[in-house]
């Protein structure tokens, strides 16, 4: 049988019980990226308020890296041995006690360590989510990945704006930053009846491992797209408001240009993974084409046309949600999928930590920001040939057994 003639089947589910998983996912998305953002927007607050240096700033910014590919990693493990909706709810649970109470210690290496608990949520998410959707919407994998995309994209827009208006109404940054830990913890109430339904995974049951997946061309390739893409959008996010500033735009608008940049991920996630997988390589083409004409309006004319160039860049992005999307079109089974989805995401978070890091090396070396923005480039290159392969319709399932 081909990849192309596979069916995959899946529990049915009732169309209450569906509208039910629906606000499940979105409101998990929601939650998934608030714990980073809002870190940032108040990140000033933190260093005065702990007593800090910004090396430990530095290393506070670093952690959702850290997490996402840590327990990333290991989720499909644990929701093998306790269910992932159990899991879900349980990272779910952590990540608002985690969010309440970081935001009321003192000890700034408490702080790093429930930052860590905060995090939980999102990482386990990161990985669950393209599974579960699998599970419950098998045919309909593009329009429900595009909800909690979407979500995503909206909470990580809000945590960035709102996190200091909110502070403002309580008793400061704490208020602000802890404040989210509501988001959280709403988003547990729709998973618990799918708790409920859950039958505890046979510990005996023989099930795929992220490790298994080395032998897979396909998930090797889907890899390299995401780790491509997401360390030119961890780039843009950690460098390109000190760009826009360095070359005489004032703080405060190039926080706005990176936050339209970040906003334009809400519409862009409603569409691309709506998208028909036939389509696919030429949404890649056309995303980076985006990319490469903000990339030479960039280099070209930095100010005059800034915010043409962070438009350009946020479509750009969209190559994120298009990842995701590809992780369930490229599995024939919710548990290969979250293998998938740990394996891609676990080396792909590692690699795209790097890269804020590796533009600001080759900034502070060399002063100019021609290396950095060269290294762009080169993320988009490589973007496009990882994103062009990756949109070959076949099976990891079918690779693995093939050997």
């Amino acid at each position: 049988m081909t990849c192309a003639e596979a069916e995959q089947t899946a529990p049915q589910v009732h169309r209450s019980s569906a509208a039910l998983l629906i606000v499940a996912l979105a409101l998990t998305g929601l939650s998934m990226r608030t714990a980073v953002t809002s870190v940032g927007a108040v990140l000033d607050d933190i260093e005065s308020g702990l007593h800090t240096s910004s090396g430990i700033a530095g290393l506070l910014t670093t952690l959702p890296v850290i997490c996402f590919a840590g327990l990333g990693w290991v989720a499909p493990r644990l929701a093998a041995s306790v269910g992932p909706h159990r899991l879900i709810v349980i990272a779910l649970l952590v990540s608002a006690a985690g969010l309440a109470s970081r935001a009321a210690v003192s000890s700034v290496w408490l702080f790093l360590v429930l930052s860590l608990l905060a995090l939980t949520g999102g990482a386990v998410a990161n990985v669950l989510l393209p599974s579960l959707v699998k599970l419950h919407f098998p045919d309909r994998i593009g329009a429900m990945t595009a909800v909690y995309t979407t979500a995503l994209a909206v909470g990580t827009t809000i945590a960035a704006g709102l996190t200091v208006p909110i502070g403002d109404l309580g008793s400061g940054w704490r208020f602000g930053l802890g404040s989210w830990a509501l988001f959280a913890a709403v988003a547990v109430l729709p998973w618990l009846p799918t708790v409920a339904r859950e039958v505890r995974p046979r510990l005996d049951q023989p099930r795929l491992s992220a490790r298994a997946l080395v032998h897979s061309r396909t998930a090797w390739t889907l890899t390299a797209f995401f780790a491509a893409q997401s360390t030119t959008a961890y780039m843009a996010f950690g460098w390109m408001a000190r760009f826009m500033h360095a070359h005489g735009v004032g703080e405060s608008t190039a926080g706005w240009m990176v936050a339209l940049m970040s906003a334009l991920g809400i519409p862009v996630s409603m569409v691309l993974p709506n998208v028909p997988a036939r389509h696919h390589r030429a949404v890649v083409l056309s995303l980076g084409a985006c990319f490469a004409a903000a990339y030479v309006g960039l280099g070209a004319a930095p100010v005059s046309g800034a915010w043409v160039w962070m438009v350009l860049y946020g479509i750009g992005n969209g190559m994120f949600p298009l990842a995701l999307t590809m992780i369930g079109l490229r599995s024939r089974t919710s548990d290969t999928t979250a293998a998938l989805s740990a394996f891609v995401q676990a080396i792909g978070y590692i690699v795209a930590g790097t890269g804020p890091l590796l533009f600001g090396v080759l900034y502070g070396a060399t002063g100019s920001w021609t290396l950095p923005l060269t290294l762009l480039w080169i993320s988009l290159g490589l973007s496009l040939i990882t994103g062009w392969l990756a949109c070959t319709p076949c099976f990891v399932d079918d690779e693995l057994r093939a050997r």
